[in-house]
């Protein structure tokens, strides 16, 4: 089938099967729900716009340096980011760090508090900006695996594009760089397997549905949302999971989740997922190791 008859070019990277019509799964232990949660760490450039406000520029006027909201997401790298490593930490529980490259040597206090909590380091481009404006995708790519394996001591196995965004190269340049899975898909409760000119790579399901940067900072949902939302996510999810496993992500910011208001409801949450049994609480890597295992028996 050619691109002219499907549409677009992204509908050859994968087959359409309905979840209702593939071979079942099987977690550990009969599982029906495999979690993951991803944090986000991100370089906010002080000089350049900021990918993302809280407080509209007075007058409608756009100033730089944008103080306030350059401030806002400083304050979660600052505070907000401990406040996820204690939850986590407190509850055993490990997260998929996905980070930009140059929060190595921005933000390397945190980024070791991560790898030594053993979480799973993910790309997440060099600098916190669109692929689309990336000048050379293919060496942002490769310094932002550099990055991380110089800092860690090895390269990063996934993958989470800067507001998931991507062009039609790509995930082929990810996969030519090695990355093995990606977050940038979230079409499906379950992984499916990508097509890439450089063979295939994983999409492990993610979510902008239980993603604080949707919830808070677009939809401006009251501070419980995460545990509201969440619960109802994971109960369907939990349900349905008892005849083939479902995936569920929690993608959270330091500073938005990690602020005072809000860093209960994400424990609520957790402590709400881990009162039930069948549940395995994964990084992505994890995740992807299981299916491709399960997929191919």
């Amino acid at each position: 089938m050619t691109t002219s008859q499907t549409g677009h070019s992204l509908r050859q990277r994968l087959d359409y099967t309905p979840i209702t019509q593939r071979p079942p799964l099987k977690l550990p232990g009969d599982a029906r729900v495999a979690v993951w949660t991803i944090v986000n760490v991100e370089n906010w450039r002080p000089e350049a716009a900021m990918p993302r406000t809280v407080l509209p520029p007075p007058m409608g006027q756009p100033l730089l340096p944008d103080v306030p909201n350059w401030a806002w997401h400083e304050y979660g790298m600052r505070v907000g980011v401990w406040r996820f490593l204690e939850v986590l930490k407190a509850r055993g529980l490990k997260a998929s760090f996905a980070l930009n490259g140059t929060c190595c040597e921005m933000y390397p206090q945190v980024c070791q508090a991560a790898l030594d909590a053993d979480w799973d380091f993910m790309g997440h481009g060099y600098v916190q900006k669109p692929m689309h404006k990336v000048e050379d995708q293919k060496q942002a790519i490769a310094d932002t695996i550099a990055a991380i394996k110089a800092f860690t001591g090895k390269p990063p196995r996934g993958w989470e594009s800067p507001g998931l965004t991507e062009t039609d190269e790509t995930l082929d340049l990810l996969a030519e760089a090695g990355i093995e899975y990606v977050a940038d898909w979230v079409l499906d409760d379950q992984p499916v397997t990508l097509r890439t000119r450089a063979g295939p790579i994983t999409s492990v399901p993610y979510t902008v549905e239980i993603n604080d940067v949707v919830m808070t900072a677009i939809q401006q949902a009251p501070s419980d949302e995460i545990f509201r939302r969440g619960r109802d996510q994971f109960d369907r999810l939990y349900q349905e999971g008892q005849d083939s496993p479902r995936v569920m992500a929690i993608s959270i910011h330091p500073y938005l989740t990690g602020v005072p208001h809000r860093i209960k409801y994400l424990e609520q949450l957790y402590d709400y997922i881990l009162s039930k049994e069948g549940v395995v609480m994964w990084t992505g890597a994890e995740i992807m190791d299981w299916y491709r295992q399960a997929s191919q028996t």
